[in-house]
């Protein structure tokens, strides 16, 4: 059995039922520790406000989400990308995140308003290189870590043309090659269970590289690709040989359960979280 020291919350798991202050004090009234906002909820909430309730709850923050979206068709585009981006990386240090969230964007039009149709992807992922790379100088000099998190590939149009552990290390070794901590990449067992590089990529990592790791299951049938995440332990993920590959490497920071679910989001926020306690002790 697990102890519930470690678990976070990341607060899209909540994201329906209450803002951002109800969902910290839900969090610590059910004796849970550290959360992971996402911006919409910081701004509907107040950046000022959310980090007062934060510090007044004694949370952790142990991501935030999310930075990225960066290609764009135009020097303009990728211009307002980055000072986009530069603000996230501001908002985080507000809050003081771990890191800031990087789900890097797809082709240009569905990343940036305005953008002119293409298919180029492969141009998409360069986008995404030198983005990141002119982010980190950014970044490092505010002390905030930047998380690139690879995505399921059928997201690889609209969300993230990075869809593998492979691509996102060799992102962070070409930007990164001293491996300083200030850049690195999220495992989210949703994103890349299935890889059968998987155990290679993560024993690849390092503990300077494994900045986050999220968890949740995959369904069978899946009814929904963006919005039916399971509970652990309802799917077909391994996620116990997952975690004990994570902290093989000497990873001890949270683990983070992050549920896009329609069917969790029409419960209760404390039934949610009390699965959520249950569940990380008994098969996370």
């Amino acid at each position: 059995m697990r102890s519930l020291e470690g678990l976070s919350i990341n607060l899209a798991t909540v994201r329906q039922q209450w803002n951002l202050g109800e969902a910290v004090k839900a969090c610590a009234r059910h004796g849970i520790s550290a959360i992971d906002p996402w911006r919409d909820q910081v701004a509907a909430y107040g950046l000022a406000n959310s980090a007062k309730v934060i510090k007044d709850h004694g949370m952790r923050v142990t991501g935030y989400c999310r930075g990225g979206m960066f290609p764009a068709s135009d020097a303009a585009g990728r211009a307002a990308a980055i000072d986009d981006n530069k603000r996230a990386v501001d908002e985080a240090v507000a809050l003081g995140a771990s890191c800031v969230v990087l789900v890097v964007g797809g082709l240009p039009q569905y990343s940036r308003p305005g953008s002119a149709p293409t298919k180029d992807l492969a141009g998409a992922q360069e986008h995404v290189a030198d983005s990141i790379a002119k982010l980190l100088e950014y970044s490092r000099a505010a002390h905030i870590p930047l998380a690139i998190e690879p995505l399921h590939p059928m997201y690889a149009a609209d969300r993230a043309c990075v869809n593998s552990m492979r691509h996102a290390l060799d992102l962070c070794d070409r930007i990164d090659p001293a491996r300083s901590g200030m850049l690195g990449i999220v495992v989210d067992l949703y994103h890349v269970w299935w890889d059968f590089e998987l155990y290679r990529q993560i024993e690849r990592c390092g503990r300077e590289r494994l900045l986050a790791f999220h968890v949740c299951d995959w369904l069978v049938p899946t009814t929904d690709l963006l919005n039916d995440r399971g509970m652990m332990g309802d799917g077909v993920i391994d996620i116990l040989r997952v975690r004990s590959a994570v902290e093989d490497l000497g990873y001890s920071g949270y683990v983070e359960v992050e549920l896009f679910s329609d069917r969790w989001w029409a419960r209760p926020m404390d039934e949610v979280l009390t699965t959520c306690i249950e569940r990380i002790m008994t098969v996370v």
